[in-house]
């Protein structure tokens, strides 16, 4: 099992950037592939960034490609999103989850583990 604690959202003007941290506790290392979801008011869960286990693989969804950039370091148990050109379309919950997956998965199904999530809000 493993613990995932989110930090770092809050409130941003569009154009601006935010770095999301997530913690793991537990069974940690690189035991699980990592992923970054958000999820809006009245929308459903969406997947934004995962990466491997090594870390040398990652994805990203159509939206955020180019402007947020997915890392991890295994030492410290930390998995980070950096997020440049704020949108105000970006506005959400932001949650970390951890898959046993052998690939790097989209679907929140695929994920096994999640944090309790942290709000980002982007203003116009």
């Amino acid at each position: 099992q493993v613990q995932l604690v989110e930090s770092g959202g809050g409130l941003v003007q569009a154009g601006g950037s935010l770095r999301l941290s997530c913690a793991a506790s537990g069974r940690t290392g690189s035991t699980y592939v990592m992923g970054w979801f958000r999820q809006a008011p009245g929308k459903e869960r969406e997947f934004v960034a995962g990466i491997s286990r090594s870390g040398g693989r990652t994805n990203y969804a159509d939206s955020v490609k180019g402007r947020f950039t997915i890392s991890r370091d295994n030492a410290k148990n930390t998995v980070t999103l950096q997020m440049n050109s704020l949108k105000p379309e970006d506005t959400a919950v932001y949650y970390c989850a951890g898959s046993t997956r052998i690939a790097v998965p989209r679907g929140p199904y695929e994920y096994d583990y999640w944090g309790q999530g942290t709000q980002v809000t982007v203003s116009s």
